[in-house]
């Protein structure tokens, strides 16, 4: 079955890093915190600025998606904020709870995904959702953890650097311009360390506590896996969208719970154990679930 091949090529290499960091963790003592900082203030911005200096963008279908996107995350987070007043979670649960609910996996996971499922056009249209994606974790996801009134986060927001890789990159694809020396290489180099990095740093996160999936591990991953991919649907059926602005807009919704929001709520609030455990637990589920997801699409 090609579409269970395709999420194994994705799930166990990312299940053999986390199982490698989990068993480092047992073993030796690390400080998680560095390896966090480390990751936030050099490694993701070098991914993001290289992801976005490398993206192939097209005009067909752009502002669908991003009206599609806009509206999907809208009726997200009030889903998600009315679910976590129901459950009755303290402040920093629902601030995770909204995190898991937000933040898909709709890069590595999602581009894989969509190019062995929808080919280089569905490709296409899967970095456009990448793209808004990022901007909504890096630029606004740390202002919102954090806390503070709106003036407040948006200036801690622009202190991080994570804020100007996106515009950056996006300026240099934009002019066609060419790095010189190839220091687009050197970028690249470091953005690949970034998710090896992030999964090692939750594999060792998951060593210091006992495993437990409860509740909340079961309710994310559902928000994320179950009624995200439901809302998007909606979202495209209410705008029309073209079948495969449709379909892109339905598999990124549908991808498991990102690592970065682990990174996020470690370095910045929120229960970013509850995450990790989240961002495992979806992530296994979403080898039952993003298949259904394939064949309810249509996508064969």
């Amino acid at each position: 079955m090609p579409h269970m091949e395709a999420l194994l090529n994705t799930v166990v290499p990312v299940a053999l890093v986390v199982a490698s960091g989990y068993l480092l963790g047992k073993r030796l003592p690390m400080d998680l915190t560095t390896l966090s900082r480390l990751t936030l203030y050099l490694l993701v911005p070098a991914l993001i600025l290289d992801s976005m200096y490398r993206a192939e963008y097209t005009r067909e279908g752009l502002w669908g998606l991003v009206l599609g996107f806009a509206l999907t995350y809208g009726a997200l987070y009030l889903l998600i904020g009315a679910t976590g007043r129901l459950l009755g979670l303290s402040r920093e649960a629902a601030k995770g709870l909204l995190v898991c609910g937000l933040f898909p996996n709709s890069g590595n996971m999602g581009l894989s995904l969509t190019l062995f499922a929808l080919g280089e056009e569905g490709l296409r249209r899967a970095v456009v959702y990448f793209v808004l994606s990022s901007v909504v974790m890096f630029g606004l996801g740390p202002a919102f953890i954090r806390g503070g009134g709106l003036k407040e986060g948006f200036l801690f927001t622009l202190r991080l650097p994570l804020f100007y890789p996106l515009f950056l990159g996006l300026l240099l694809r934009a002019l066609d311009l060419t790095l010189p020396f190839r220091l687009d290489e050197g970028v690249r180099l470091m953005g690949q360390a970034a998710i090896p990095v992030l999964l090692l740093t939750l594999g060792m996160q998951m060593a210091k506590t006992p495993f437990r999936v409860g509740a909340f591990e079961g309710v994310a991953s559902a928000l994320r896996l179950f009624f995200a991919p439901l809302v998007a649907y909606g979202v495209g059926a209410l705008l029309g969208l073209p079948r495969l602005e449709h379909q892109v807009l339905v598999l990124q919704s549908a991808t498991p719970v990102a690592v970065n929001a682990f990174l996020l709520t470690k370095e910045f609030g929120g229960d970013a154990l509850r995450v990790a455990r989240s961002v495992v637990v979806s992530t296994f589920l979403a080898f039952l679930t993003v298949p259904l997801v394939l064949y309810l699409l249509g996508v064969r």
